[in-house]
């Protein structure tokens, strides 16, 4: 469990308020709306209604007591960058910063951002892949080479087992994990035998993704 202090409370900032509830995390949200402060109540341990380019108000909310301070603002680069840099100065222990292109990643990372999120982009990419094929029904890029897909069984597949088909060996691919029934298990074994009503979970470099599942 990690105390989280959130600024920015746009849809994006909204989201992550909600599945860091989910995830039993400490949240401190801010915004210098008050209805976008009212909206995400349920989902934070504490608000405030405020403007995060004032450096008095950043200091009163002690940020380098958080785990991570998240800077979800997002159509007003100016305070996005001028929030970045001030919670840096203020001690801050790990300053992520959302982006929408890659000059404003660059500013962010020279004015006080740990790391960046462009949650446009990376969805951009998620939905290009997942719907220009049939087959792909999740998809995680790990870095520029390597990923993680959810496919369903290979129709040659079916009624094989994991060691028999040795991919790691034949596509240099690893089977992490298989998925049935919205459940998934990711203890395998070469003996367990795949199924057609299965999905898989498979790691490898994406072109020997794109070669074993004509991605």
């Amino acid at each position: 469990m990690k105390s989280i202090l959130l600024i920015g409370l746009g849809r994006f900032g909204k989201h992550i308020a909600m599945n860091l509830n989910q995830l039993g995390h400490h949240v401190m949200a801010v915004d210098n709306m008050e209805e976008r402060v009212e909206e995400v109540l349920p989902f934070v341990t504490n608000a405030q209604i405020g403007d995060s380019t004032n450096e008095d108000f950043l200091m009163s909310l002690g940020v380098n007591n958080y785990d991570v301070c998240i800077v979800a603002i997002g159509h007003d680069f100016q305070s996005s960058l001028e929030t970045t840099s001030l919670l840096k100065e203020l001690g801050a222990k790990l300053v992520v910063s959302r982006a929408a292109r890659d000059v404003q990643a660059k500013f962010l990372l020279r004015n006080g951002a740990d790391e960046v999120v462009y949650p446009e982009k990376q969805l951009a990419k998620w939905t290009a892949i997942r719907y220009s094929a049939d087959h792909i029904l999740d998809y995680i890029g790990l870095d520029g080479e390597h990923a993680i897909f959810e496919v369903p069984v290979p129709e040659g597949w079916v009624g094989r087992t994991i060691g028999q088909l040795d991919i790691r060996k034949k596509y240099s691919i690893n089977i992490m994990g298989i998925k049935k029934d919205g459940r998934l298990e990711l203890t395998l074994s070469p003996d367990i035998v795949l199924e057609k009503d299965e999905t898989m979970l498979v790691l490898g470099r994406n072109r020997d993704l794109q070669k074993c599942f004509h991605i």
